[in-house]
């Protein structure tokens, strides 16, 4: 398969002390509200393994998308007692994933070749397990400049952070 065609859809959660849960997205896997569902169970039950001490006080996270917003995953949200961080629309640079998390493991796999599938996910494993807690912690604070600076400008677009 060659480097242009391998694709690999990555679904993170994570919070200032590191990743708390993650999955990849098996291939030809369409990421709907159900299965996006499944994927918050299973991470739910990781954070009441991995995190216990915020099981029961953490607030999700998650852009958007169709998947993210439907009834489905809104209702177990709410049934679950999981409070939710809204995200502007049209505003991907103020989600801590896309400014900080996905560039991070972009970068450690630009210039390297890999063969399979199999190689890319060790790769972005081992990205995710081996930045450091204080990165973690950065793009947290880097994420209240962010939204300290759109409250400022009053919603207002600019060009840079």
């Amino acid at each position: 398969m060659s480097k242009s065609r391998m694709k690999i859809m990555l679904i993170v959660f994570f919070n200032a002390q590191g990743v708390v849960h993650y999955e990849f997205v098996p291939e030809g896997q369409t990421v709907n509200g159900a299965f996006y569902l499944e994927v918050l169970r299973r991470m739910k039950r990781r954070v009441n393994r991995v995190r216990p001490a915020i099981a029961r006080n953490w607030k999700l996270h998650h852009d958007n998308a169709p998947s993210h917003t439907c009834s489905k995953v809104t209702d177990y949200l709410t049934k679950n007692g999981i409070a939710m961080v809204p995200q502007p629309p049209y505003s991907p640079d103020l989600a801590p994933a896309e400014f900080f998390l996905f560039p991070k493991v972009k970068c450690s796999l630009k210039g390297h070749h890999h063969r399979t599938l199999s190689a890319v996910k060790e790769a972005c494993t081992r990205t995710l397990k081996d930045l450091p807690e204080s990165a973690y912690q950065g793009a947290f604070v880097s994420w209240q400049r962010r939204w300290q600076k759109c409250i400022d400008a009053q919603g207002m677009y600019f060009e840079e952070f």
